[in-house]
């Protein structure tokens, strides 16, 4: 059986969240405790469809039964960019400019501050804790693709246009060179202030930066390095992004110019690939099966249960019907997930 299980969080996971928040620490996933406590509510509340579709946060654990720790976590943004609550960035454009006279000749970068009230769905909070990078069960992709899944299984919830605004190269102290260059000459906070304060509310941004577009060459040598280039400690998501279908748009965070992929939801090679069916009769040992992440869906929390198990992908019911596919799987996954055959489960094959 499985020693690892992805589920919904829930308000009691309030201290294990804090622990991930503390190696993560941004906008979505900041290392200060009452964010911590609204987010778990706000997911709750999103999971039970207590909240209108363009407000809901869903956040997944990832749990090590055998120690009872959380090794990871991810979330989803159902819509960045509403009313009220604008998605911001820079769009990074290019200029040239020629004189004659003096046969001068120049192409500059230009970053132009940009607003959506009816923006993607954006993919985010994803960490594994330091003592799980390593292990041979690939945690990472599976605390990253339960997003993929979830998508897919309530495809209408979500977005045309799936977002993820990965990190760039920081200072060992976590600040930006770009920050330093742009946002504290505009708002006179620091990157630490100014983060902690954007995952709540973005006005500052909005009414504070310059609408006019900055040149890039005005910029220190450190500042214009960063734009746009992705960080050491995420180029493991950067491949893996690319691998499904997304790629840059010329778009980066405003506070330390990290980099917006994006990518059409339904072109997702994992929302494709997911695929729903019901529970068959117990897979024998030793049967041909996938490597595949499963799960079902729950009336109450956690709302959500995964594994990441060996599955048997079968021919569908009933090809007339929206019966679907048959799943077959160990009976002990089965009974961890709390499923009987019949049941409902989704299933997602992995690389």
């Amino acid at each position: 059986m499985s020693r690892y299980e992805i589920r919904g969080a829930v308000t009691d996971d309030e201290e294990a969240l804090l622990a991930l928040a503390r190696e993560l620490n941004t906008v979505n996933l900041p290392n200060d405790r009452p964010h911590i406590q609204r987010l778990l509510l706000d997911n709750q509340k999103s999971f039970a469809g207590e909240v209108p579709q363009n407000r809901r946060k869903y956040v997944f654990i990832l749990w090590d039964r055998d120690t009872g720790r959380a090794a990871g976590t991810s979330m989803i943004i159902a819509q960045l960019g509403r009313r009220g609550a604008p998605y911001i960035y820079f769009d990074v454009t290019k200029e040239e400019k020629y004189a004659a006279s003096v046969d001068k000749h120049f192409h500059h970068q230009l970053l132009r501050i940009g607003f959506s009230y009816d923006g993607p769905t954006e993919i985010g909070g994803l960490i594994v804790a330091p003592d799980y990078r390593k292990v041979p069960e690939r945690l990472g992709l599976l605390v990253s693709y339960i997003r993929f899944l979830f998508i897919a299984t309530r495809r209408k919830l979500f977005r045309d246009e799936l977002l993820a605004e990965l990190l760039p190269p920081l200072e060992p102290d976590g600040t930006s060179h770009l920050w330093e260059a742009i946002g504290r000459r505009f708002t006179d906070m620091s990157y630490a202030e100014a983060d902690l304060l954007s995952s709540e509310n973005k006005d500052f941004i909005r009414d504070l930066f310059p609408r006019d577009p900055i040149y890039v060459t005005l910029l220190n040598p450190e500042a214009r390095a960063l734009i746009g280039q992705v960080g050491a400690q995420t180029k493991g998501v950067e491949k893996m992004l690319r691998r499904v279908g997304f790629k840059y748009v010329n778009r980066v965070d405003p506070f330390d110019g990290g980099p917006h992929f994006a990518a059409p939801t339904d072109e997702v090679s994992l929302v494709k690939a997911t695929v729903s069916g019901v529970l068959g009769e117990p897979l024998p040992d030793g049967a041909p099966a996938t490597r595949c992440l499963v799960a079902r869906d729950l009336d109450v929390p956690p709302f959500f249960h995964a594994v990441g198990t060996r599955a048997s992908i079968g021919d569908a019911v009933d090809p007339t019907s929206n019966v679907g596919v048959v799943i077959r799987l160990q009976p002990d996954v089965a009974k961890l997930l709390g499923l009987v055959t019949g049941d409902r489960v989704h299933c997602l094959p992995l690389p």
